[in-house]
């Protein structure tokens, strides 16, 4: 069966877990990695367990555990080939104990027990990605930091069963809040974020590709809240008519979210195991 659970999500931080049998992958490592321990053991997953670390990004809120995982527990590290060379620089351990392990957008790959599918994002990163993953007869795909829905994104959204979509902002609080102004032209453009009606957007282009669990993603500290993002997808997903056939749920920021378990029967949740 798969598995997903957020460790934390937001601004200040990003990482997950995904788990099929014995084959337990991270998702970015943008937290501490006593965090990431922590909350894997609270999992009943021990650290060593891991098969790799999958990287959407370098940005150092996707990234920030990862040059102290690496060297504790020599585990691989996927990603874009210009992402792995933008990380070389910050984790020693990838260039010194060959731990890269480098692939292009669009080119899909095993991982023990799961198949790999990333795709290609607008965020200005070297070569961002997201991921859609298979394991058993289910797949979810994790989409979050990018400005626009390219059609690689409606594509890998298409047909999957649990959606981790971005929804990051409320543009009019971006635009009247205290960011600087060149940080408001970075988060609204289209290498920044999705907005709260972006977000609904790819929610609803899920939905109506057979998606039926969603969950909210990497939402702004400064320019939104768990509450308001629920509301503006929620309205959308109601107005076409999902509002009985669709979970719509936000993950926490700083702490492990529910554990959704995925199967041919549908989509059931736990509360995580902190």
């Amino acid at each position: 069966m798969l598995s997903f659970v957020t460790l934390a999500s937001g601004s200040s931080g990003n990482a997950a877990l995904v788990s099929c049998g014995q084959t337990h992958i991270l998702l970015d490592a943008g937290i501490s990695a006593r965090r990431i321990t922590t909350a894997l053991r609270g999992l009943g997953v021990e650290p060593k367990e891991l098969s790799g670390v999958l990287i959407t990004h370098e940005h150092t809120d996707h990234i920030s555990g990862l040059a102290t995982l690496t060297k504790q527990l020599g585990l691989p590290v996927y990603a874009t080939a210009p992402t792995l060379d933008a990380l070389a620089r910050k984790v020693p351990a990838i260039p010194q104990n060959r731990l890269g392990r480098f692939f292009a957008p669009g080119e899909a790959f095993p991982l023990g027990e799961l198949w790999i599918q990333p795709f290609a994002t607008s965020h200005d990163a070297a070569c961002s990605v997201g991921y859609a993953i298979t394991g058993e007869d289910s797949r979810l795909v994790l989409c979050t930091d990018l400005g626009y829905i390219s059609p690689e994104v409606e594509r890998a959204v298409a047909g999957c069963d649990l959606l981790v979509c971005e929804a990051n902002h409320d543009e009019e609080w971006v635009r009247t809040g205290p960011y600087p102004y060149y940080l408001k032209q970075r988060v609204l453009g289209r290498r920044g974020h999705l907005s709260n009606e972006a977000g609904a957007q790819l929610a609803l282009l899920a939905a109506r590709n057979g998606a039926r669990t969603i969950l909210l993603a990497h939402l702004s500290a400064e320019n939104n809240t768990p509450a308001h993002a629920l509301e503006v997808v929620g309205r959308t997903l109601r107005q076409a008519g999902f509002e009985d056939t669709v979970t719509l749920e936000a993950a926490p920021r700083k702490e492990p979210g529910r554990v959704y378990h995925l199967s041919r029967q549908g989509v059931r949740q736990e509360a995580a195991v902190c």
